[in-house]
């Protein structure tokens, strides 16, 4: 069976708009979440937030992009695609051709515009421009449309599992001979529609979110987007990929609409899937990027979950300390990060942790340092239970 390669990867978050800015804040240990301030709210000014320092008209600039209705998530979504579709060396005839598959994910979409489109329905006009961007698949058909993607389109909405989904997906269609290539990743901007709901829940952070730590008091949420572009072996030539994805597993908890069970046992399963798939034992795993949202249900269950898989657990972080969590972003925006482990043999440090949760006595790496890893787990646990876990190795 043929290998599938990372050829290309291409990312946007609130540590930069590029694969090289991202890197290097990340060995820097450096912070993106600040207090909100590019949209009219009520927590602007207060509430802390991994945003994206670039106004959404200013990406319409920079990507050129005049259609209306257009979202911030289509631009996200936009600006890191074409890095991973640059980075790739994809030719337009490859893009356009049947065998090329899209499998982006989403959790906010246009629900972005809801304002916008509730001022609409009220005014007694024949429709709203924003209508159309509403739907769950207008990001991937505005991708689509852009770029003439001929293949494979999907949309995958798992919540906070989205995008680690349509990469698990997108490896299953070239596995199945469905594709040949497959465009994977994820993208979601910040939106009153979403931040008034994750308050709604009580799970945000007043300050600056602290996974893994003793007294963390919830998450941060952030903005984002990504894509790793998915090739078989015997078509890169050339071409020098970034990491094989040789591991992908999901698991449904089913035990709360929004939280873990005590003992992780999603998590568990989806880490066991993944190693199973991969072929390979726990003590090959060199670190991990854990979920790691910095909530009091997720933290505690995702450690008793890693304890359970590999006894003693490598080395993991949570780079939501970095950027917060990117909701449906966050499975691939996470991915490129483990990808740069690898081909860095690099870990980052996990930003602000303090002391450890008491009954599970797991430290994240505090301090950026070099390793040797030749395997790499990425995790991505979703309301609902829906669990999953990527592995991704050394090319």
């Amino acid at each position: 069976m043929s290998r599938i390669l990372v050829t290309g990867i291409g990312v946007i978050s609130a540590l930069g708009d590029n694969l090289s800015a991202n890197r290097n804040a990340l060995v820097n240990g450096e912070c993106g979440i600040t207090t909100l301030g590019l949209f009219p709210s009520a927590y602007s000014g207060k509430l802390p937030c991994g945003e994206i320092k670039i106004s959404t008209e200013s990406l319409k600039e920079k990507l050129k992009v005049d259609e209306p209705a257009v979202t911030r998530t289509d631009l996200l979504a936009l600006y890191a695609l074409n890095e991973a579709i640059r980075e790739s060396g994809l030719r337009t005839e490859q893009l356009e051709a049947n065998d090329t598959a899209l499998v982006g994910a989403t959790t906010v979409g246009g629900m972005c515009l809801t304002d916008e489109l509730y001022h609409d329905a009220n005014k007694d006009s024949e429709g709203s421009a924003f209508l159309s961007s509403y739907d769950c698949g207008s990001v991937n058909l505005f991708l689509q449309k852009r770029y003439k993607i001929g293949g494979v389109i999907n949309t995958i909405n798992t919540a906070c599992s989205s995008s680690a989904n349509a990469i698990m997906y997108g490896a299953r269609l070239i596995r199945h001979g469905l594709a040949r290539r497959a465009i994977v990743g994820g993208v979601d901007s910040l939106a009153k529609f979403t931040i008034n709901g994750f308050n709604a829940l009580h799970i945000l952070s007043p300050g600056i979110c602290t996974p893994f730590d003793k007294g963390r008091k919830g998450l941060n949420l952030g903005e984002g987007a990504a894509f790793l572009v998915l090739e078989k072996e015997e078509d890169i030539h050339n071409r020098h990929p970034y990491a094989e994805l040789t591991g992908y597993g999901n698991a449904n908890d089913a035990f709360h609409p929004s939280s873990i069970s005590e003992q992780g046992d999603g998590p568990y399963l989806a880490m066991k899937e993944a190693l199973q798939t991969a072929g390979l034992d726990p003590g090959e795993i060199g670190c991990i990027n854990a979920h790691g949202t910095g909530t009091e249900n997720n933290d505690e269950t995702e450690s008793r979950a890693m304890l359970r898989v590999f006894g003693s657990v490598p080395d993991f972080v949570s780079t939501k300390s970095n950027i917060g969590h990117t909701l449906g972003a966050a499975g691939a925006v996470e991915a490129v990060y483990t990808v740069f482990n690898l081909k860095h043999q690099e870990i980052y440090s996990s930003l602000h942790f303090k002391e450890p949760i008491e009954s599970t006595g797991l430290k994240p790496v505090t301090a950026y340092k070099k390793i040797k890893v030749n395997h790499a787990m990425s995790n991505s646990f979703g309301f609902g239970g829906n669990c999953s876990s990527l592995i991704f190795s050394k090319a």
